[in-house]
């Protein structure tokens, strides 16, 4: 009986859910949208490469200063027209970096989603837990950096440690947002149905939190890619922030702008992923953007 209540209540929401019919002339506009975003996104790359070349060369600045956009090509290129196992291309530093990023992701992000669902269920749980995450949220990470490094060494540990740090609030504040942003009309149509409360979480609370956790995973990513890095400037063996470091000793800024773009390309794809995956699993989150 409970079953056959719970499957009602599972077509209930996938009804009112669901997209209809005339969504496919909106699928056509959507994707033309898209396309002219890119275009916009191009044309305005082109336009900063064009400023930036023409700041350099009509106002004379030095090198060590700004380099000319040439300059730092001609320095990306020599780290990426290497084979992939060289020590002296980019390859293995950024691998280290986004796989050290993205552990601490999957660390931070669970934690994150895990805490913020006992928080949004219990009221008890949310007085204990949420004075405690904003004092954490507070402290500066550069002077947390440096504690973390002692505490897991030099290895990847501290790494890992760092990136989970600055991807768990963002996705703790956004999947407690999500999950107590229900309308109370939906929990009472599961509670009418004698649903638990983990068919009640599943059925009608994650789905609505689901764009939510999306926009918090979305902040996590680059903030995870962004505490590794800080983590290698106080010291690692191996990542582009070793890259950096080294670039900076002998002063070759245009190597460290080659990191950078590098780095911000990176930045530019993990966020496509994840609206990508946001795009094909919280597909009735369309409709409320039209």
């Amino acid at each position: 009986m409970s079953e056959a209540k719970t499957t009602i209540a599972a077509d209930a929401v996938a009804i009112e859910t669901a997209p209809s019919k005339p969504r496919a002339k909106a699928g056509k506009k959507k994707a033309g949208s898209g396309a002219s975003g890119t275009a916009i996104m191009l044309v305005g790359l082109v336009l900063l490469f064009l400023g930036w070349a023409l700041a350099v060369k009509y106002l004379d600045v030095p090198s060590y200063i700004l380099p000319s956009p040439v300059a730092v090509w001609h320095a990306l290129w020599s780290g990426l027209a290497v084979s992939p196992t060289s020590p002296l291309g980019y390859y293995l530093p950024l691998w280290g970096t986004l796989k050290n990023a993205f552990i601490g992701l999957a660390i931070g992000s669970g934690l994150g989603l895990t805490l913020g669902s006992l928080m949004a269920e219990s009221r008890v749980i949310e007085k204990l837990l949420m004075p405690y995450a904003f004092a954490l949220q507070s402290l500066p990470k550069v002077a947390i950096a440096p504690l973390v490094v002692i505490w897991f060494g030099f290895g990847d540990g501290s790494k890992i440690a760092i990136a989970a740090l600055l991807a768990f609030f963002p996705m703790l504040i956004n999947s407690f947002t999500g999950l107590r942003s229900v309308e109370p009309e939906r929990i009472d149509l599961m509670r009418s149905l004698s649903a638990s409360r983990f068919e009640t979480y599943r059925i009608v609370k994650l789905p609505n939190a689901a764009p939510y956790i999306f926009a918090g995973l979305d902040m996590a990513v680059v903030y995870a890619l962004l505490g590794t890095i800080v983590a290698e400037f106080l010291g690692a063996q191996q990542g582009m922030g070793v890259v950096i470091t080294q670039a900076q000793a002998v002063t070759d800024v245009a190597g460290v702008f080659a990191a950078l773009v590098i780095l911000g390309a990176m930045g530019i794809l993990l966020h496509g992923i994840v609206r990508g995956m946001e795009a094909r699993i919280v597909h009735w989150g369309d409709r409320g953007r039209k």
